[in-house]
């Protein structure tokens, strides 16, 4: 029978500390600047879908509108990091998501009543747009606004931390 032995020598000869694996360093992430950038970009994006949505099925819903502050808020934290301006700054950008998108939405629904393009309606009509959009207002609207801002400003703490 044969003993299991080691080989003679230092395995570690060569160089005297094992090698860890490369580790690439964290991003940074306190970028004010790149946060308010992707909570912008997140912002237009939601306001398009939640006007899409208002336009399709001819009413506002509360959970859009905490969907739209929290998607821009996320976007904020994830992106810019723990800075104390940024949930502020996603609460504003989420108020005009949720005008844009009300304006969207009913940009939809008066194109589909005068026969035009929602565009059109957009770009040609936009005073009219927004008369309108004054005298449709009422305080469920401005809810929303608050919901919104509210859902921003939480996402982005939670979402920078």
């Amino acid at each position: 029978m044969s003993q299991s032995v080691p080989p003679p020598g230092n395995p570690f000869a060569e160089s005297a500390v094992p090698q860890a694996p490369f580790v690439p360093p964290p991003p940074a992430r306190n970028n004010v600047g790149l946060g308010l950038a992707a909570a912008l970009g997140a912002a237009l994006v939601a306001a398009g879908v939640y006007g899409g949505i208002v336009g399709a099925i001819e009413r506002e819903i509360g959970f859009l509108a905490i969907g739209v502050g929290y998607l821009v808020g996320l976007a904020a934290g994830k992106v810019g990091g723990p800075n104390p301006v940024l949930p502020f700054g996603a609460a504003a950008l989420s108020l005009g998501a949720v005008y844009l998108g009300q304006i969207f939405g009913l940009a939809i629904l008066l194109a589909k009543e005068v026969n035009l393009g929602t565009t059109e309606v957009l770009l040609d009509h936009f005073g009219l747009l927004t008369e309108a959009w004054k005298e449709d207002a009422d305080p469920m609207s401005f809810l929303f606004f608050a919901i919104a801002a509210f859902a921003a400003f939480s996402g982005a703490k939670k979402a920078s931390s």
